[in-house]
């Protein structure tokens, strides 16, 4: 028990190009693979769908297609950073700024700013895309919605599921995992299906890479202590005005 709450907290994001010279091999791909099967899925509905893809000419090309980032995304995800070690151990979410851009690292960063951090993340996600040897795309029918689930949560929490699943697997095959959410976006994904023949009704939910990192991948990674989000018969009035901010 203890061994796989070290796991848990060991698991991270490799947000860093991948060795190419170093190959994933079949029998791990397999088990990262195996443990996303076994995922709990909601009415065991077993809701995706998953391509593989490790040809390099095919992960060239998806890697050529054009995928601005809004500025909407980069405005939230702002948000999200803090600009020091000491203000990120006191937030206690977020991550820290100096894994973005230069131009995300400021304060109080102006329009064009955030411009220029979006071309500088274009740039680096065709990069870490070319640097990756094996590419996961995880696909669901949107049609196909869990029972009773309001704009299918159930289902799309099952894929969050079985995210978690091979991504632990990976962590403890030593094995880099970064997941992908560019290639959801509409314009990309249409032309991903079209390059990769995926039935139009199929939905890419997620990607992710995988690979041996080639480079540092240790940042300081934070979580809100047990005590402030936990609550036991009653929910704490102290936390009301939190929960109306």
């Amino acid at each position: 028990m203890n061994d796989l709450l070290k796991l848990i907290r060991r698991r991270q994001s490799s947000r860093v190009p991948f060795d190419l010279r170093k190959r994933v091999k079949k029998r791990d791909l397999e088990k990262i693979l195996e443990a996303g099967r076994w995922a709990p899925t909601a009415h065991n509905m077993q809701n995706f769908e998953i391509l593989v893809i490790d040809h390099p000419k095919t992960i060239r090309k998806i890697s050529e297609i054009e995928s601005p980032v809004s500025l909407t995304f980069v405005k939230e995800n702002y948000q999200q950073l803090s600009f020091s070690v000491e203000a990120l151990r006191k937030r206690k979410t977020g991550i820290l700024g100096n894994m973005f851009p230069p131009s995300w690292r400021k304060a109080d960063p102006k329009m064009e700013d955030l411009i220029q951090s979006e071309d500088q993340h274009m740039l680096e996600s065709h990069n870490q895309l070319l640097s990756t040897p094996v590419l996961v795309l995880v696909l669901y029918d949107p049609q196909r919605r869990a029972p009773a689930s309001e704009g299918d949560f159930l289902g799309i929490m099952s894929l969050g599921c079985m995210l978690q699943n091979m991504w632990l697997m990976a962590a403890a095959l030593g094995i880099g995992f970064h997941a992908v959410s560019s290639l959801s976006g509409e314009a990309i994904e249409s032309q991903i299906k079209q390059m990769l023949d995926i039935p139009e009704k199929l939905r890419i939910a997620i990607s992710f890479r995988i690979g041996y990192p080639s480079g540092n991948v240790k940042y300081l990674r934070v979580r809100r202590d047990l005590k402030d989000f936990t609550s036991y018969n009653q929910y704490p009035k102290v936390r009301h005005q939190i929960a109306r901010t």
